[in-house]
């Protein structure tokens, strides 16, 4: 039997949360005790795999004593604090921020933006037709996956799962500056020429679809992809032993993607070429 050590067990800390008291453990972000208490903050940037970027600022919070709102995501609750949510200044800055991404990226694939948009009374088109965009065609310079750059915000979680916080590959980092800025490999070549590995795990992260799976953008374009129409079925990967969980997303009998579940102690949200990507065996007819 395997013994798992429990190590030093971490203090509790009290504070508000919009008048309200609650309860988390030492070294829990402000966003981590708002889910835990129902609280409904917007993100972007966030995710449950990576360290904090601040790159969105949508799930900025009010800290009483802060001359700043403070980022949700990253910002450590401390005991005593006393944090509100739903004020007019957070809301404000809410607002701005989606009015300046929804006028210059195609937020039309990330999921609950329309109604985050709709809730903060955001009118991404007051900046008028004029508002810069990339107006750049996806990039499809491989049949894995697909790169759409007008769909990217800039969020680097795409930079920190191919680095040092998973992948190690290194392949992806910011190029350019200002609005030229976007994510890209050495000298900007295709993917095909690059350190890429197709492991895929930028694409697990990315929260805009602004990378996403070849046969999802084909279905898209085609008007056949349909999520309410898949199922999830969750696996083991057979191509080792190592016992990774495969999440297969199937539509009409058909995988038309493959994830794997974050809450995973083997492979965290994150898998190889073969897991992600060769799956086509499992549906050959012939």
């Amino acid at each position: 039997m395997t013994v798992v050590p429990l190590g030093i067990p971490r203090r509790l800390l009290e504070f508000t949360i919009d008048g309200e008291p609650v309860r988390t453990t030492e070294g829990s972000t402000i966003l981590d005790a708002c889910r835990a208490a129902g609280k409904d903050i917007p993100t972007l940037c966030e995710g449950d795999t990576l360290r904090p970027k601040n790159a969105c600022r949508v799930c900025v919070v009010e800290v009483e004593g802060s001359r700043t709102l403070v980022p949700s995501c990253s910002r450590k609750a401390e005991a005593g604090m006393e944090v509100k949510t739903d004020t007019e200044r957070a809301r404000h800055s809410r607002k701005i921020v989606l009015e300046l991404l929804a006028s210059s990226v195609d937020l039309s694939t990330t999921p609950h933006v329309a109604g985050w948009i709709k809730e903060y009374e955001a009118k991404p088109d007051r900046f008028g037709p004029d508002a810069a965009r990339l107006n750049e065609e996806p990039r499809i310079d491989n049949e894995l996956y697909v790169r759409d750059y007008d769909k990217c915000i800039l969020c680097y979680k795409c930079v920190d799962a191919c680095g040092d916080q998973w992948q190690n590959s290194f392949a992806i980092s910011v190029a350019g500056r200002g609005f030229d800025a976007r994510i890209a490999v050495e000298h900007d070549a295709p993917l095909t020429d690059s350190a890429c590995v197709y492991c895929g795990n930028c694409i697990e992260v990315c929260p805009t679809g602004a990378l996403s799976f070849k046969s999802e953008f084909d279905m898209r374009a085609a008007g056949t992809w349909d999520e309410s129409a898949q199922t999830e079925t969750t696996t083991v990967c057979a191509y080792c032993g190592v016992g990774c969980n495969l999440t297969l997303h199937v539509q009409d009998n058909e995988i038309v993607k493959v994830t794997s579940p974050h809450d995973n102690p083997v492979t965290h949200g994150n898998l190889c070429i073969k897991g992600r990507f060769g799956y086509q065996h499992v549906q050959n007819r012939d």
